[in-house]
Formats: structure tokens, sequence, C-alpha cells
């Protein structure tokens, strides 16, 4: 499985056109886009959001069905900020691509924390994922260059998070919501970690981490990140 942006070891894929001219319209990104590596990607998400079918609403809407469905309309959710009710139109491929990219530079206003992907094809495979949770999903081949191709991208970076095992997990669900460097500059063992999230679950509205995904991360945070900090910033 290809983890594409902030989430994999593998390196990331763009899209090349005759002569190896870029060809990066989101058009021909989600025609390639695989939403395995979108689901993989929504892990930045879940501190916030669900996207099962039915699912309840954390500190943002439950997204099943978001692809195509009118701005801040989730039934049942009443935290949509001002900025976002007054958008108006759907949550087009188009307008999720633009949002996903920088949220508060797209929105100004809005209450999500989350960072952005600065990476076209991560966000392309993340919409494809969001589309394949829906009732109704759309056809996103739909106006792509029969002639692109792959080439290679950049690989992804984990910011100040010292690599090793279980960085992969960890840079997602943490960084939904905060920098690196703020974890980062944390020094507790492993109960410690753990009152942390149970914390940020009970009294800051973040969703549970599910295993296997909870043991990766906290194994990652006790061994690089523990009383000591071995792995502190410019130490």
């Amino acid at each position: 499985m290809i983890h594409r942006v902030l989430i994999g070891g593998m390196a990331a894929l763009a899209l090349a056109g005759p002569a190896g001219a870029t060809e990066n319209t989101l058009a021909d990104r989600l025609t390639s886009a695989e939403p395995e590596a979108g689901e993989q990607i929504f892990k930045h998400c879940r501190a916030c959001h669900t996207i099962e079918q039915g699912g309840a609403h954390g500190n943002g809407p439950n997204l099943w069905g978001v692809v195509g469905r009118p701005v801040a309309s989730a039934e049942g959710f009443g935290k949509y900020s001002d900025a976002l009710r007054a958008i108006g139109g759907d949550w087009t491929p188009e307008r999720l691509d633009a949002f996903l990219t920088d949220p508060h530079e797209d929105i100004e206003g809005t209450r999500m924390p989350f960072v952005g992907l600065d990476r076209p094809r991560a966000r392309a495979d993340l919409i494809a994922y969001l589309n394949r949770n829906s009732p109704a999903p759309l056809d996103l081949t739909i106006g792509a260059k029969k002639d692109a191709v792959l080439v290679e991208d950049e690989p992804p970076e984990f910011g100040v998070l010292f690599v090793a095992g279980g960085v992969e997990e960890t840079h997602a669900y943490c960084t939904a919501c905060h920098s690196e460097r703020l974890v980062a500059q944390q020094g507790l063992d492993r109960d410690g970690w753990v009152e942390l999230i149970e914390w940020m679950v009970d009294e800051q509205g973040m969703a549970e981490i599910e295993e296997p995904d909870l043991g990766i991360v906290l194994d990652y945070l006790t061994a690089n990140y523990n009383i000591d900090r071995p792995n502190f910033p410019n130490r």
C-alpha cells in the first residue's frame, strides 16, 4: 500500500504528461488517486471527524457523503463557523481541493484546526476516499487526460519528529490539531502519554485512537519522547 503524504514511507506520486511536463490538474490526479492511501491520510481527520454512515459528530461533522453535499449542512451538527456557513455551494472535488490545501487561507474564520495538505496528490487520495464513503459516489475520472503518466515525487516529511517506527501514525494523529514541535517538546513516560491522550479525548473532544494505532503511537512516544526527552529538538 502506498501512503503518500505525511503518512507513509514510500515516495509520493505525481502526474506528468508528454516530455515530462507536470500535469497536476485535479482531474488527472483524481483519475489515478487511491482511496486506500486516502484512508491512511484520513487519520489526520479522525481527531475531529467520523466518516462511517450514521457516525456521531465530534468537534467536526460526520463526513459520510460529504462529497457533493452542501457546505455546512450536516444534519444535527451545530458547530459550524459563521465563515463556513456564509460560503454556500456544495463540497465539490474542486472546493474540497482548495479547502484542504490550507483551510484557514481558503476560508478565513474557519474553526477547523487542521493546517492542510500541501501535496496535491495527497489531497486527491483523500478526496477519493471521502467520495468512496458516500451513498452515491461521483465519477472522478471525468475530464482527465488519457496520456498522463506517473512519476516519482518527493518523499514524505515528519517535521522535527524523530524518524523511527511509529512516526507515520504519530504524525498523522497529532498534527491534525498540533504542530509536531509541540509534541516533541513533551517528556512523559508511557503512563503520562496515556493520561494525556485520555485527557485529549475526554476534555478536548479528540476522537479515540483505536488499536492497533493507539499502541503504535504510545510505543513511539514512549521510546522517543520519554521523561529524558532523548530526541528533544535542538538538544
